[in-house]
């Protein structure tokens, strides 16, 4: 950020919905109740525009939520909320306006001056990212307890004054 305050906290679906349960991020957004999208929540579908997300941190940030995909660890379908650590996924890559895991996206903010606003990574464990449309059934059964994860993330965010968000 440029020195720019302000109070905005970004929930960010990404994947690619073509890759079977990458598409995870953008499937749960889909499931997100409308009213979550008010001030100053947004609610964004980014998919596979990872430079869009980077420039959209650029203009200032409290918080980001990002929804997405992450590698099978044993048990497809588990939900995974943790803080993640932006500096140190940025370090290893460079600018890359065609890629869209979180680590492009924080190294693409910071070659264009940004920094990583606070983030919150809302993961799900994948079965499957061969191509095809639609999220495997272990995934599928994910999204409503991914929503919830999402509504109890920003409680605790919304809760917090916004000056110490981030």
């Amino acid at each position: 950020m440029d020195g720019r305050t302000t109070s905005r906290i970004l929930v960010a679906g990404i994947g690619n919905i073509f890759l079977g349960d990458d598409g995870f991020g953008p499937e749960v957004l889909r499931h997100v109740p409308p009213k979550l999208a008010r001030p100053p929540v947004q609610l964004i579908d980014y998919g596979i525009r990872g430079m869009h997300l980077a420039y959209d941190l650029l203009d200032g940030c409290a918080a980001l939520v990002l929804v997405d995909a992450i590698p099978d660890r044993g048990a497809p379908g588990t939900v995974h909320v943790f803080q993640a650590e932006p500096e140190s996924l940025s370090r290893t890559i460079g600018l890359d306006a065609h890629a869209m895991d979180p680590a492009a996206v924080f190294a693409s903010l910071k070659a264009l001056g940004g920094t990583p606003p606070y983030t919150v990574v809302i993961g799900c464990e994948v079965s499957t990212v061969e191509e095809g449309i639609g999220l495997s059934e272990p995934v599928t059964a994910a999204v409503g307890p991914a929503v919830q994860a999402i509504e109890t993330t920003l409680a605790g965010l919304l809760a917090r004054p916004a000056a110490t968000r981030g």
